[in-house]
């Protein structure tokens, strides 16, 4: 997987009050291990929100799962070489925590035990949901494993204010939705 660098997705950062003194960006890849050890060096709390949403690949293991599964681990790996890191926060799916075959039914309480099954979205083909439910599941053996404090957010999609001067995915479906031409 080649990782190209693209100036338009990062230089508006330095628009930032202060980012030019403080701003520090740091080149790494998901399946690269090592490669986060520098940029959580010296960190407290790291936030792990990269992953790739990929609805169709020629390859799904290593354009989708492969991704997302052993970039989390390599992040919790770097993580784990750094005594000041107190918490890892994993920005997760929804679709980690609700696909099980289960009814979901109003008396259904869904807390940390209630976790999607690998197995279940495979029958789906919901490949997204197979690599979110596995890279949730080998953080959590991961971070029990080392010691980590981890927290596991689960949004359903993500709105507000761009950072970036581009549409991301969630927000172009959001617009197709709006515009009717999500299944056009």
């Amino acid at each position: 997987m080649a990782i190209i660098y693209d100036p338009k997705k990062t230089e508006h950062f330095f628009a930032f009050d202060g980012a030019k003194e403080r701003l520090h960006l740091f080149k790494a890849n998901l399946l690269e291990e090592g490669s986060f050890d520098s940029a959580v060096a010296g960190c407290e709390g790291v936030f792990h929100t990269a992953s790739p949403l990929l609805l169709s690949a020629t390859d799904l293991q290593a354009e989708l799962i492969d991704p997302v599964v052993k970039g989390t681990i390599n992040v919790l790996r770097s993580c784990a070489k750094v005594p000041s890191v107190k918490r890892v926060i994993l920005t997760s799916s929804m679709v980690a925590v609700t696909y099980n075959g289960k009814p979901l039914t109003f008396d259904v309480v869904v807390d940390e035990t209630w976790f999607s099954d690998a197995l279940f979205c495979e029958k789906l083909k919901s490949w997204y949901m197979v690599s979110k439910t596995l890279a949730e599941e080998a953080a959590w053996r991961f971070a029990k494993e080392n010691e980590i404090d981890l927290v596991s957010i689960n949004p359903g999609f993500v709105i507000g204010p761009f950072l970036q001067p581009t549409l991301n995915f969630t927000t172009e479906e959001i617009l197709k939705l709006i515009n009717g031409t999500l299944y056009s």
